[in-house]
């Protein structure tokens, strides 16, 4: 029997998703297989409002690719299955991406190549001083995770680490916006978890309506964008949930949310 790679938890509306292929994440077929599985499922529960992915080994997020896996198959020349095996990592970053609740990266170590994008994929990002995040491809002759990188850093930033492997620093991360804040080691997970908590506790119609407003306007001109972000602040002003926090923030009182 095939041992799982993929842990998820649930407490008090926050699914804690924990990435568990020692020694490193490395992302094999499985691994994907399994991320996308466990999004799909977060993505239809009502129990969940936020998530948080972490790492079962502290000093690597993830390493990214399982590359014993693409040597065997780039060595026996079986393109097709090279080809299948972009789609399927694709289809998984997109389903991060798109999630339809606000998610958190607890990086406390090492994210490389497809984990910088997981990372990437995410909503916000916590990390240490030991986090590095880099796009090492080039190093094994191949390219990949520069396009998601792109909506968070500059241009000529994604560059320097596309052609020379190397990773960012915490300290550059952080000041380019990457990470969003940085703790000692044993406390990224604890910082995760109660950015998540905060989060939870807001209304789930609005954070599935916010996720939505967000990612549809990211990519669109500021006119544009602001006007379709407008349109979602009048769907969700037809709402239980919205109607609920302005009648709790006039009463001076917590909002008590549906949902709805």
């Amino acid at each position: 029997m095939t041992d799982t790679c993929v842990r998820l938890a649930i407490t008090a509306r926050v699914a804690t998703v924990t990435l568990d292929r020692p020694p490193v994440n490395a992302l094999s077929e499985q691994m994907y297989r399994e991320i996308g599985d466990t999004f799909r499922k977060l993505g239809s529960n009502p129990d969940v409002s936020a998530v948080v992915v972490t790492s079962s080994n502290p000093g690597v997020f993830c390493a990214g690719a399982d590359i014993r896996e693409v040597a065997d198959v780039v060595g026996q020349g079986r393109a097709d299955a090279d080809a299948a095996r972009q789609v399927l990592a694709r289809e998984v970053f997109d389903q991060i991406l798109s999630l339809p609740r606000p998610t958190i990266a607890a990086v406390a170590g090492y994210a490389l190549g497809a984990g910088a994008v997981i990372a990437a994929c995410c909503d916000m990002r916590v990390g240490s001083p030991q986090t590095r995040i880099g796009l090492p491809e080039i190093n094994v002759g191949r390219c990949g995770g520069a396009r998601h990188l792109m909506r968070l850093l500059p241009q000529g930033v994604v560059r320097q680490l596309y052609f020379t492997g190397d990773p960012l620093g915490s300290d550059d991360a952080f000041r380019l916006g990457l990470l969003n804040s940085v703790h000692d080691p044993a406390q990224v997970d604890d910082a995760a978890q109660a950015l998540a908590h905060v989060i939870a506790a807001k209304s789930p119609v609005a954070l599935r309506v916010g996720k939505a407003s967000l990612n549809a306007c990211e990519s669109l001109p500021v006119r544009e964008g602001y006007a379709l972000e407008q349109q979602h602040t009048l769907e969700l002003a037809r709402t239980d949930d919205a109607r609920e926090a302005l009648a709790a923030m006039l009463e001076k009182r917590q909002p008590r949310f549906t949902g709805h």
